[in-house]
């Protein structure tokens, strides 16, 4: 695959996660993760290790977040991929509200298929 082919492949997995997320399906949202993925999440606790863990991230946002397509909404996306590794970054809206959130995704690819690897969300916090 090409760099561009790559990207394509990951732009669409991203697409596909964050549908899923507004339509609160969350088979989708934890789908093409490894089972070793690792999560910094806003809420606490600091990591979370693995997709059993990951899967229960996603049932705390779903609990305080109302599926819908303002829920989470991904903005200034961009993407790097090579032939194996890739990562990207944007930024989150969530809840259709002022929750601005920074969005950052590791992704390897394994045989054939990306998946995650790493994923983080944070909030910044003024110290001014």
């Amino acid at each position: 695959m090409t760099d561009k082919s790559n990207e394509t492949a990951i732009r669409d997995l991203i697409d596909d996660w964050s549908e899923a997320i507004q339509n609160g399906e969350i088979d989708r949202v934890v789908a093409n993760r490894t089972k070793d993925i690792i999560m910094f999440d806003v809420p606490e606790p600091i990591q979370e290790t693995g997709i059993d863990a990951y899967r229960e991230t996603w049932k705390l946002f779903f609990a305080h977040n109302k599926a819908g397509p303002d829920c989470f909404r991904i903005s200034e996306l961009k993407i790097v991929a090579g032939d194996q590794v890739a990562f990207a970054h944007g930024l989150l809206t969530i809840g259709g509200g002022d929750a601005h959130c920074r969005l950052t995704i590791g992704f390897r690819k394994t045989e054939t298929k990306w998946r995650v690897v790493h994923e983080h969300h944070s909030i910044p916090i003024s110290l001014r």
